[in-house]
């Protein structure tokens, strides 16, 4: 009896080695500007070209402005270091003929909204790229993980990756969510419980009542943040919401995908198999989640008290201590009793069109509080965009006092203008808090959009009831 991780490694598997290193064989390779220009330098020097061309996806993310209209260039962008690595990559794609959705491309966009929307995202699939929340296309049956640069250069030549196989560890969601409660609740409540070394060593297979109703951006949302808890890999079987999704993206032939829809369908864990860890998580006890520290695992109920040095263990205390000092939570008790200074809608965690409508169904009618310096949406790609503006959700965003933006990374890192100033405080809808992320002493609290949209409206962390 198989794990589903079990089932898609033995599928690539290529070649095991005495050190139990393994050669497995990768189906799609994602690229950026920020993790690939050694990686074709490497090419060069060895005088080298991809292996398979067509496996590549390329497009620019991390340090591109989001504000650029229709007929901006890579060489518009202000930032020598940013303008270089975008061009870069234009150089780099053109040289090596490999697919990119370029920064004037209408469907550029991060690269783990872009590729599933596009349908290079396939059940089944191994899937790498030089950006840790590769995780994200997990959501679809894939084994999907970042790598380094080193191993950026090695899958471009090989169509390989070198890596040693995982221990399984199963979560299951059961039950059905509280109003206000969404899949990144979810997600920040399993890392806070287990910590973010929980999942180290482990892929996470997400199962249970509430993953079998969730959409696929919802579920995309708990893969991509499996990497925040400690695990490379985090996935979810195939069933007739990722077959659906699969065949409006996909732009496959009827014939094809129901060719594909056979051997989709066997990606599951088997009944009995066997997990070396298992946690089961009532999703129906929860409440709206928001972090307060600089780490991930530093995660509260949005109305419960901001922990003490006696609530967590002896080896923790100078840990809290210096998170609270970056965070300045020193006279706060509760999250509560904090001001903000900026919310981002956004990143590849919660930029797709269903947290965009979820912050905009909160948003309509009402205004950015006075005290929000600046409150700012960024839709992950060029079709999220559209297709939000089609619906109008520009203009409900806008006249609240929101900015609307192009697609990128924006502020979930501080590699292109969208950063916090220090000491500002942001509510962001990002995946990480660490010191600095958004920007040189920045204090960042991850939240959902919808709790994000509350905090851009009230100016403090509100009740979503």
């Amino acid at each position: 009896m198989k794990t589903l991780y079990d089932k898609l490694w033995d599928d690539h598997l290529v070649q095991t080695y005495e050190s139990k290193e393994a050669l497995v064989y990768i189906d799609r390779h994602y690229l950026h500007e920020v993790t690939s220009p050694q990686a074709f330098e490497g090419l060069r020097h060895k005088n080298l070209s991809p292996w398979r061309l067509n496996a590549n996806v390329a497009t620019p993310d991390h340090n591109v402005p989001t504000i650029r209209g229709d007929s901006f260039k890579a060489e518009f962008i202000e930032d020598e270091i940013s303008k270089i690595q975008v061009m870069e990559l234009d150089k780099n794609c053109n040289e090596f003929e490999i697919l990119q959705f370029d920064i004037e491309s209408k469907e550029q966009g991060i690269v783990h909204v872009m590729g599933p929307e596009l349908g290079y995202t396939l059940p089944g699939m191994t899937i790498v790229c030089g950006d840790s929340h590769t995780s994200t296309h997990g959501a679809f049956g894939c084994l999907a993980m970042g790598i380094g640069t080193s191993e950026v250069e090695h899958v471009l030549a090989t169509q390989c990756l070198k890596i040693s196989k995982l221990q399984n560890m199963q979560v299951l969601f059961q039950g059905k969510p509280q109003d206000g409660v969404t899949s990144k609740d979810i997600v920040l409540h399993l890392i806070k419980l287990i910590g973010t070394a929980g999942g180290t060593g482990h892929a996470i297979e997400f199962a249970g009542s509430y993953i079998d109703s969730a959409s696929m951006e919802s579920r995309m949302t708990i893969c991509n943040m499996a990497i925040e808890a400690g695990a490379k890999v985090g996935l979810i079987a195939v069933d007739q919401t990722t077959l659906n999704y699969v065949r409006d993206h996909g732009g496959m032939s009827q014939q094809d995908f129901e060719q594909a829809q056979n051997f989709w369908t066997t990606l599951h864990s088997d009944e009995d198999a066997v997990f070396n860890k298992e946690i089961i998580i009532d999703v129906g006890t929860l409440k709206p989640q928001v972090t307060w520290g600089t780490s991930p695992e530093m995660t509260v109920d949005f109305d419960e008290n901001i922990p003490n040095e006696s609530d967590v263990p002896l080896d923790q205390v100078e840990n809290l201590k210096l998170a609270k000092m970056y965070m300045g939570l020193e006279k706060a008790t509760t999250l509560k009793d904090l001001s903000f200074d900026r919310v981002f809608i956004g990143s590849c965690t919660n930029s797709r069109i269903e947290d965009l409508r979820s912050a905009a169904s909160v948003i309509k009618g009402q205004k950015v509080s006075s005290n929000i310096i600046e409150a700012i949406v960024v839709p992950g790609s060029g079709l999220v965009k559209a297709q939000a503006e089609k619906e109008g959700l520009d203009k409900i965003f806008e006249d609240a006092g929101f900015l609307w933006r192009d697609p990128g990374c924006s502020m979930c890192l501080g590699m292109n203008p969208d950063q916090l100033k220090p000491y500002e405080r942001c509510a962001s809808t990002s995946n990480r808090n660490f010191e600095g992320r958004q920007g040189n002493l920045g204090r960042t609290h991850l939240m959902s959009p919808m709790m994000a949209a509350l905090t851009a409206i009230n100016g403090i962390i509100s009740d979503p009831s």
